[in-house]
Formats: structure tokens, C-alpha cells, sequence
């Protein structure tokens, strides 16, 4: 296997190491070619990140494996990588990659990252989003067809109140429509207006849609989530390839293309020759960006939402749920979560597939896992009580605090 392949792009020199990797070992997608997909669509992929700080989440040992997620950039670093400076609620900051080119792209891939998350500003001015993100979020046995009827109604409620509606398969198991905005507003502002079409979409489809806060109040419905534009969050942008063994992706669509879309019909493969014939759908989404006055005004009639939780104290449940464990990847949730239906079987008969919640918590720097069960459709007399948990990780254990960062190597 070479060590290293050295590709000229945007008039530079970008080293891609390891470049035989296999990335994907089901379609055969090594890291060269992934590196490769990303410049033959650099065109939309950078129409989606272009001078947006970046999350790096690096898949360093292979996609089998949970990724870690790193804020700074390497300091390690070519003179040609630019950087913005974040500022977060904790106190801290962090200079975060800043991609323009196509070989700043190339150089983000070759860290190792699969997909790119950008943040929904631009360097030029860290404080005011130009984009509004809905993430519409199934719950566990939604038909994939549900999701399309409320991306529909997302994109009346967006355009009802003079924004244009983007529309993006998420590349996972959800579904993305993106507005592009004037940057005049707060984070606040623009997740106030997201949370404003949450509740606006559930009003116009509640036997589809939801925008409760508390997972599992939501039932067997999509969740609009409009938590992701708060300033912390980021999403996989357009063209992104997911971790998944198919190799994924986040495409952009026309809407017209939407109701008989199929999300595994666009991957890494499938995504080139489509490219290559009829380019970016969303080649157009920088026109005309819009305003959020209309939105906020319908918040002010609706009044205040739901509070999302503060961090102090548990508030009273709602539903009789249970913990079942806390682990460091998936698989291990899972495998827990089958030691405890073992165990409960009677119970497990009544579970409907929404009953079981399955957490991604962010940790440190990777994903951690969660499992609860609502047993609200288990008989009372027969409802297991909360037991120690199958398997009980710490996220935090052994942590110290330590703003600095080392630099960082190429996978």
C-alpha cells in the first residue's frame, strides 16, 4: 500500500496518507476515492461550507467505529488553511477549519472525516446565522413516506412566511430542508423561527409531526427538530458522505423530485454520474436569501413553547420510564438492551418501537449511548422497576479539563 499520494489542487499540493485505506469496504471506496468524490462534487459540497467554520469528525479508526469530534484545527497545519475563532457559552474558544477551496477540502478529508458539519455562519460575522437547518427526525418505525408528507408541510410553512425551502436527504435516516437568511438576527432569534415552524408544522399535521421536546412524549412521529440551530450544533451538509456502510449521502434534491426520492439511491457512487449530468440542484439557493421578521411574528401569537431543559434538577416525569444502560458505543447499548428484554419478556410483548429510546449523547469529544424504555404501553401490574443498569459508562471519568490542543495527525 503507497504511504502517500500527492494530488495537485486549486494550483496546491495536498498529501493524501494512506490513500489505498478502505473506507468503505462494501462498495470499495478507499480514502483516495473518497477524497476523489468530494473534488468531482467540490463544486455543490463547497457551495454548502464554503467560509463556514467547521466541526472536524474524524473517523480515525475505520467507519465500525465511533468518530471523535475536534473543535480546534490541527496545529499542525499548511499556511493556506484558514481559521475563524468560536466563542462558546462555557468560556472557551477554539479556532475552527475554515473551507473556500477545493484543496482545503481535500486537506479536511484526508484528517480523516467522512462528512463535513459546518456551522450555520460565516467567518466574517460568527454571530449571525445565514441559514436556517430543519431536521426532520423520525422516531423508531416511521415510514420513510411520513417523513416526505411533513417535509412537504415544512417547505408550506417556510414559504407561507417568504422563505425559500432547500430540500436534502439527510444521508441518514432523517430528511434536511435548509433556508438561506440575511444575517441580521441572534442564534436565539434564528432558533426561536426554527422552533416557530416546529410548532407551526405540528399544528398543520399533528397525527404526522412533532415538536415536543421530550423524546418520549413524541410518539410515532417525526420529530421537527429545530434544536439544531442552536450555536453549538452543526449538521452534515450537502453532498456529505455518511458513515454508513453504503457510503451514503446527504443529497440535494428538487422538489419535485422529492416524493419518490429513496434515501440508499444516492451514495458515494450512485451520487457522480448524477452529478455529473445534471449538477447541483441548489445552485441557485445563495439568490435570494430571506428574512425572519414574518416567523417571529407568528412566535409572539403562539407565545412561549415548551422549555427545553436547564441542566439543574430532573423534572417530573411525564411517563413511566425506565434506564437500561449507558455505554460507550452502540453496539454495546444494543447488546445491553437485549440482555434486559431477556429478562423481561412479558413487558418486551408490549413495547411498541417508539417505546425504545435510544440516546446519542455528546461527550468529551465522541458520542456516547443511552437506553430508556417507556413502558407506557405496558400494564401497570407488569411493568418492570428500574433496576442497576445492564452496563453503566462514564463519559467523564478520568477528565480534566484542558483548554489546549495538541496537534493532530492524518488517519
Amino acid at each position: 500500500m503507497a504511504k502517500s499520494r500527492v494530488l495537485q489542487v486549486a494550483n496546491r499540493e495536498v498529501t493524501i496518507t494512506n490513500p489505498d485505506k478502505m473506507v468503505f469496504p462494501v462498495p470499495g471506496i478507499t480514502k483516495l476515492d473518497l477524497v476523489n468524490y468530494y473534488l468531482a462534487v467540490s463544486d455543490g459540497a463547497l457551495r454548502g461550507v464554503s467560509g463556514r467554520p467547521m466541526i472536524l469528525k474524524r473517523f480515525v479508526k475505520g467507519i465500525d467505529e465511533e468518530a471523535f469530534f475536534q473543535k480546534r484545527a490541527p496545529s499542525t497545519r499548511p499556511d493556506w488553511i484558514e481559521v475563524a475563532e468560536l466563542h462558546y457559552a462555557s468560556g472557551r474558544s477554539a479556532e475552527e477549519v475554515v473551507v473556500r477551496d477545493s484543496a482545503q477540502l481535500a486537506w479536511v478529508i484526508n484528517l480523516g472525516c467522512i462528512d463535513l458539519n459546518p456551522h450555520p455562519v460565516r467567518a466574517e460575522d460568527l454571530d449571525r446565522p445565514d441559514e436556517l437547518r430543519i431536521d426532520l427526525d423520525p422516531m423508531p418505525g416511521i415510514e420513510w413516506s411520513q417523513i416526505v408528507d411533513v417535509a412537504y408541510v415544512a417547505k408550506a410553512v417556510l414559504e407561507d412566511h417568504g422563505l425559500a425551502a432547500w430540500p436534502k436527504t439527510s444521508g441518514s435516516k432523517g430528511f434536511h430542508i435548509i433556508t438561506r437568511i440575511d444575517p441580521r438576527w441572534s442564534y436565539q432569534d434564528v432558533r426561536l423561527a426554527a422552533e416557530t415552524v416546529a410548532r407551526e408544522v405540528e399544528n398543520r399535521a399533528p397525527e404526522l409531526a412533532t415538536a415536543k421536546w421530550w423524546k418520549e412524549e413524541r410518539g410515532e412521529k417525526v420529530f421537527v427538530d429545530f434544536n439544531q440551530n442552536a450555536k453549538d450544533r452543526t449538521v452534515a451538509s450537502a453532498y456529505s458522505v455518511r458513515a454508513v456502510p453504503d457510503a451514503r449521502v446527504s443529497a440535494p434534491l428538487a422538489w419535485d423530485e422529492v416524493r419518490d426520492c429513496h434515501p440508499e439511491k444516492f451514495t458515494a457512487v450512485t451520487m457522480l454520474p448524477r452529478f455529473a449530468e445534471i449538477g447541483d440542484p441548489h445552485r441557485d439557493i445563495e439568490e435570494a436569501p430571506g428574512s425572519l421578521t414574518a416567523l417571529l411574528e407568528l412566535a409572539k401569537q403562539m407565545g412561549p413553547a415548551e422549555k427545553p431543559p436547564k441542566g439543574q434538577g430532573r423534572r417530573q416525569q411525564t411517563m413511566p420510564l425506565i434506564e437500561v444502560a449507558r455505554t460507550k458505543t452502540k453496539p454495546e447499548a444494543l447488546e445491553a438492551l437485549e440482555r434486559w428484554k431477556a429478562k423481561h419478556p412479558k413487558a418486551v410483548e408490549h413495547l411498541e418501537p417508539a417505546d425504545v429510546l435510544v440516546d446519542g449523547m455528546r461527550g468529551r469529544s465522541s458520542l456516547w449511548y443511552r437506553i430508556r424504555v417507556n413502558l407506557q404501553h405496558v400494564p401497570e401490574a407488569e411493568r418492570p422497576a428500574q433496576e442497576p443498569l445492564e452496563a453503566n459508562y462514564d463519559p467523564w471519568q478520568g477528565f480534566v479539563p484542558n483548554p489546549g490542543a495538541g496537534p493532530a495527525k492524518p488517519s
